[in-house]
């Protein structure tokens, strides 16, 4: 493969590529698009199994009681499964999770990310970072452990954070061009 090669052309998205688009129903119903929060935040995108298992309702539990911090950090947290617009409502509503669950029932946008699936059957548990200019930053993989995808999707958060802190400070402290 070149280097030039896409994720879609590799059917993986890997750390530096641009995290592919789509759009996909919320659990109202209503469609989110990728691009949406494109320049205006960074995402943290979790692909999980299934509403209502336990290791799923863990990771969401967890994601809800630091989503305040994350949206601190200027992060959005977005889940998605196979579940249906509808699932996710009572998913969403039964455990009070105030971010985006969003519906990929032919499961294409999981395919498209190369999210891989445990033992073959299982739909496979990953967390992407995807920076405020839509380049992937940090990938995570672990079906059984997922209270670690929210402290390492926390964890590379606060590092952007940092990261585009120190940016705005430099680019403050330079004089203008011409200034001198």
């Amino acid at each position: 493969m070149s280097g030039s090669d896409t994720a879609e052309q590799r059917g993986k998205v890997q750390v530096g590529d641009q995290a592919p688009d789509f759009t996909l129903p919320d659990q109202m119903g209503r469609p989110v698009s990728l691009h949406d929060f494109i320049g205006k935040s960074v995402v943290v995108l979790y692909f999980y199994p299934k509403d209502n298992t336990p290791g799923c309702t863990t990771e969401a539990v967890c994601f809800r009681d630091s989503y305040v911090v994350f949206k601190q950090a200027g992060a959005e947290v977005i889940g998605v499964s196979s579940d249906s617009s509808e699932s996710h409502q009572q998913f969403a509503d039964q455990h009070r999770l105030p971010f985006i669950l969003l519906s990929d029932q032919g499961a294409a946008v999981r395919k498209r990310y190369g999210v891989p699936t445990t033992f073959g059957l299982l739909p496979g548990r990953v967390t992407y970072i995807i920076d405020r200019r839509g380049v992937v930053r940090h990938i995570f993989s672990s079906q059984f452990n997922p209270e670690k995808h929210v402290e390492e999707a926390l964890n590379i958060v606060r590092a952007l954070q940092s990261e585009e802190g120190s940016q705005t400070s430099q680019a403050a402290a330079e004089p203008a061009h011409g200034e001198a």
